[in-house]
């Protein structure tokens, strides 16, 4: 039987890219959507079969853990972990709503740690496996951000004080858990997109931010999904941050 992965946020964007290649590459996959229907058209177009969707809010723990307990008997032993789902609500901190603040740190950060904490558990059953975390992309540009793209969590930006905190948090995370799990053949790596064609950059100006990108263009979720395989698959990489941004880091 072939592999099980699972895509936290899987229905849309970056996730939806993940899911329909590890399909085509002969995976078994389920979606995680908060949106069911979402989820179940993304599965829809899936190609095979023995694939599934699972409604649920990766920010609440109680959530996660009865959806993860639901995949483990519905489809056994989970070996691979995508954790796509992302949200953003920028503002200047005088400004930020704590709700706000609260969502996006729970959504970004919490979330991948509690999906990762509950993927684990099975991982360990199946005597190994590979967690990629992916920090959500940036989104409407402000008057740094075209110069900051993956590495927003580490330069900082202005109106980006939330979003920069959890895209910082998920990398110390990640290193963090490849130490803790890599004796139990367990791998972990974090991909920092740069400026994604997705509804998360819809806002862009293109040609403005392509000038910004050594390649000299946006790039495509597929393009995304490409290195997601390439971090689950590659059996010697763990604790790296991979930035898929189109040469961006060079330009700053």
């Amino acid at each position: 039987m072939s592999r099980l992965c699972v895509v936290c946020g899987g229905s849309k964007g970056i996730g939806r890219a993940v899911s329909r290649l590890l399909a085509e590459r002969g995976f078994r996959v389920v979606v995680l959507s908060r949106n069911q229907d979402a989820g179940q058209a993304t599965v829809t177009s899936l190609k095979g079969a023995d694939h599934l969707a699972f409604s649920c809010d990766v920010s609440q723990e109680q959530e996660v853990q009865k959806t993860f307990e639901n995949i483990q008997k519905t489809c056994g032993n989970i070996s691979y972990l995508v954790n796509a789902a992302g949200i953003n609500k920028d503002s200047l901190l005088l400004r930020a709503r704590p709700e706000d603040m609260v969502s996006v740190l729970h959504t970004n950060l919490l979330g991948s740690m509690l999906t990762s904490r509950a993927a684990l558990r099975s991982m360990l059953r199946a005597q190994g496996g590979a967690i990629v975390n992916i920090g959500t992309q940036p989104p409407h540009p402000g008057p740094d951000s075209c110069h900051q793209g993956s590495v927003v969590g580490l330069k900082g930006n202005s109106g980006q004080c939330v979003y920069s905190a959890s895209k910082a948090g998920l990398e110390g995370f990640t290193r963090s858990l490849a130490k803790e799990v890599a004796s139990r053949n367990v791998r972990v790596n974090l991909l920092a997109p740069g400026f994604i064609r997705t509804d998360m950059t819809a806002g862009l100006n293109e040609e403005e931010g392509a000038r910004s990108i050594p390649l000299g263009r946006l790039g495509e979720p597929e393009e995304v999904a490409q290195a997601v395989l390439f971090l689950l698959l590659s059996p010697y990489v763990t604790g790296q941050v991979l930035a898929v941004d189109g040469g961006l880091q060079l330009a700053m």
